[in-house]
């Protein structure tokens, strides 16, 4: 069959700054895909993630591009060579899968995308200052969120206790669950009496708590801690099988989170879930600050590969965060993830 990919580039404006690890966003840039067989249209997002993504490289679009004249060409994915770029891969992958549903933004056949059941979120807490972390904090129980994630490593780490502290001095973890996201902030020698720490407060985990690339001693870590252990950047530019294989043999995390910007897209993700699977590790499934285009071929995805009546809350509450989004038909209600109508 025929292709006609058009990519076009378009950068996102953040209704408010977003603090991550890697520095503060105010922008965000994309670019969109737009494969067409003559008749109809599909549309992806490839949204590498500056100073993180394993392809964030200079010349991005000009290696996408020799992605797509290949698949003008050929008519199918290079999945083998694609495994090396996870944020191409996934926005092409959500580009057939729409221009093969006919143009629709329905990528999967499922509850979720019928609009018939919501996914469960947790309610993200940026970084930032102790005042504006804890009016983040405030907002997402008003919201009704009953999972948190807190991003640390932004200040001083007695602040930081003190906030979650606020959240156990008002409801059990039966009422609230919490999950902290250090980015690879601790050292390894204040990492365990930190996860001691944190664990005092009945934590549901910590994300990456040390840099990524050490895996003896995130093994040890892992080991030995009083708090699960979930891996996310440990995960990125690890793309082969037997390196995945490798590296949950060696650490053998509680958790792993994935995005399929960063981890492989889909077919990465899949094979994530599936090795991790064999080995007793669960895994839960994140955006990662693309716009509604990504965000519903994520969540999407999500009830292709969980399942119905997903139970354990998503990483997907990232769809009004910019100006000038994508629509989509996306609705959050309280803590769910909804798709307003099906196409």
């Amino acid at each position: 069959m025929a292709y006609q990919i058009d990519i076009k580039e378009r950068t996102f404006h953040f209704k408010q700054p977003a603090g991550t690890s890697r520095g503060i966003y105010t922008i965000r840039k994309s670019w969109m895909v737009e494969i067409s067989d003559g008749q109809h249209t599909g549309i992806g997002e490839c949204a590498p993630l500056p100073k993180l993504s394993c392809d964030d490289i200079p010349d991005y679009e000009q290696v996408l591009r020799i992605f797509c004249d290949e698949l003008e060409r050929t008519g199918t994915l290079c999945n083998e060579e694609l495994r090396h770029y996870p944020s191409m891969c996934f926005g092409l992958e959500t580009a057939l899968l729409s221009l093969r549903a006919g143009g629709s933004h329905v990528l999967f056949d499922n509850a979720f995308s019928r609009g018939e059941e919501g996914i469960p979120m947790n309610g993200l807490v940026w970084m930032g200052t102790h005042d504006e972390m804890l009016a983040r904090l405030e907002e997402k129980l008003r919201q009704g969120f009953h999972c948190i994630k807190i991003k640390i490593g932004a200040i001083d780490f007695d602040q930081e206790m003190d906030l979650i502290r606020h959240i156990r001095s008002r409801y059990s973890e039966d009422d609230v669950e919490i999950r902290v996201d250090a980015n690879g902030g601790f050292t390894f020698d204040e990492a365990f009496d930190r996860l001691v720490q944190l664990s005092q407060l009945d934590l549901h985990s910590i994300e990456q708590p040390i840099r990524a690339g050490e895996w003896g001693d995130m093994a040890e870590l892992c080991r030995e801690t009083p708090l699960p252990i979930a891996l996310d950047e440990e995960l990125i530019g690890v793309n082969q099988t037997e390196q995945k294989i490798q590296l949950l043999d060696i650490i053998k995390p509680h958790y792993i989170i994935l995005k399929p910007s960063l981890h492989g897209g889909m077919q990465g993700c899949r094979e994530w879930i599936r090795l991790a699977g064999e080995r007793g590790i669960k895994s839960w499934m994140t955006s990662a600050l693309e716009s509604n285009v990504g965000l519903n071929a994520i969540a999407q995805f999500s009830a292709d590969v969980y399942g119905s009546h997903i139970t354990m809350p998503q990483g997907l509450g990232t769809g009004q965060l910019f100006t000038d989004n994508i629509a989509m038909p996306l609705e959050v209600r309280g803590e769910q993830l909804w798709v307003t109508k099906a196409e």
